[in-house]
């Protein structure tokens, strides 16, 4: 049996090999002996899984390892990642345990953990909880101090006003947009639902079961949506939303069924986002320029943190800012919580289609050509700095930075040179005026790794 895969803000793994219900209560209670303990009241912790089949079955052990620490458990059932950090905050509580291996295949589950101030665990803090589940750190408790479990009937509406509020309800229900919802029976369809008919939209949903049982592969890459963009084209719907299992990133299709992806969804939720609020943006470093266009076009700052969610979260917090996220999908609205979602960019697109009087495809072509490339290699990590040096050396005319990896940046392009955190693989990724362009970026990079 081997290990699950472990970052500071989750675990995930195959269900019965890497990922059991032994590994999953010990990590859980290792979460429970980090947290607080209030004598006066007992702590709360919400729990949300994403529809897969092994999700209850987690759930359950979730809960009752919970119960068993002292602290009472808030069960949402089916919600999405960031339906849990909303309710995290609304309930006041200690924690938040999301239930998903996000796009990850059916044979995987996970658990992301969530801070008492409704995000995605922190370096530090998840660092506290990985040191307490490597030395099996627990917080049993005596039968009078068990906590209880609880089920919240509806756990969505809340997210669903948050979203509603940030757009102009009725304006975009006045346009009765056609939209294609692909949850890919995932945990989108529910609350999904819930914000397009409040947007007044006439809408299919595909994969309206949360039930894991995945129509096609769960990343929503173009590959894995071929059959949705026919869907798109052939039922003459104004756009295409697609979503991944836990709901935090959304990838678009055009009304011709042309697949426009993920990474440009933040910045069409950026240009919505800055005409009504402009300020500072945070991105990682691995999001496509478009974002840095679209802020300076609007005399904005954009910043750049190193990639991950968590990382993103910490800037934007630091430097006040009004919209962020990461070029998969993931839009994160200080107004709703600083977790990914592609519940906001589905409202903020629709707005945006709105106030533009616009199609999604017209939108898009008013951005400058740019193509991402993203290739990867086995490569042990220590083999890095060397790398780096090579890379530094070779292309003198870029600017280097050493934030995350390896990024070097000319005036029109750039190239992120980085580890992976939780496999021995080293990533290229590319952004150029052309896709050869961008590709000769990691050919390059993998060219002088091939030596090391």
């Amino acid at each position: 049996m081997s290990e699950p895969i472990i970052s500071v803000s989750g675990l995930r793994g195959t269900i019965g090999e890497q990922l059991t219900p032994l590994v999953a209560a010990r990590y859980v209670a290792a979460l429970a002996s980090t947290l607080p303990t209030d004598q006066s009241q007992r702590g709360k912790v919400v729990i949300g899984r994403d529809g897969r089949s092994s999700g209850r079955m987690l759930a359950q052990v979730v809960a009752a390892t919970l119960s068993a620490c002292g602290l009472d458990t808030i069960d949402l059932d089916i919600a999405s990642t960031p339906t849990v950090g909303v309710q995290v905050l609304q309930q006041g509580a200690v924690a938040g345990i999301q239930i998903s291996a996000s796009h990850n295949p059916k044979q995987y589950n996970g658990l992301k953990l969530f801070g008492s101030d409704g995000r995605v665990l922190p370096k530090t803090a998840g660092e506290k909880v990985l040191t307490a589940y490597r030395a099996g750190d627990t917080r049993w408790v005596g039968v009078d101090a068990l906590g209880s479990i609880q089920q919240l009937t509806d756990p969505h509406t809340a997210h669903c006003d948050k979203v509603l509020v940030t757009v102009d309800v009725d304006a975009i229900r006045a346009r009765q947009f056609r939209v294609l919802l692909d949850s890919n029976h995932g945990a989108g369809s529910l609350l999904g639902r819930q914000l397009l008919t409040a947007l007044g939209c006439q809408f299919t949903i595909l994969g309206d079961s949360p039930d894991g049982q995945f129509a096609h592969l769960p990343e929503p890459l173009a590959d894995n949506l071929q059959s949705v963009s026919s869907a798109v084209k052939q039922g003459d719907f104004d756009i295409g939303f697609c979503q991944d299992p836990d709901a935090d990133r959304l990838a678009i299709i055009g009304e011709q069924g042309h697949y426009i992806g993920e990474e440009l969804t933040l910045a069409l939720c950026l240009l919505q986002a800055l005409a009504k609020q402009p300020g500072t943006v945070v991105t990682n470093c691995a999001t496509s320029g478009l974002s840095k266009v679209i802020a300076a076009e609007r005399g904005c700052k954009l910043l750049q943190s190193a990639v991950g969610e968590a990382n993103v979260a910490d800037l934007m917090i630091a430097e006040q800012a009004v919209f962020g996220g990461e070029g998969n999908g993931g839009p994160i609205d200080p107004q709703v919580g600083y977790v990914r979602d592609s519940f906001v960019g589905m409202a903020r697109i629709l707005d945006l289609m709105t106030s533009s009087r616009s199609r999604v495809s017209e939108l898009v072509a008013g951005f400058p050509k740019l193509s991402i490339v993203k290739d990867k290699i086995e490569l042990d990590t220590s083999r890095l700095p060397k790398l780096f040096d090579l890379l530094t050396a070779e292309f003198k005319d870029a600017s280097p930075s050493r934030q995350d990896g390896l990024k070097l940046e000319w005036s029109d392009r750039w190239l992120l040179v980085r580890g992976s955190n939780t496999e021995p693989i080293v990533r290229f990724i590319a952004e150029a005026p052309t896709v050869v362009e961008a590709q000769a970026l990691c050919d390059q990079a993998r060219k002088l790794s091939a030596g090391l």
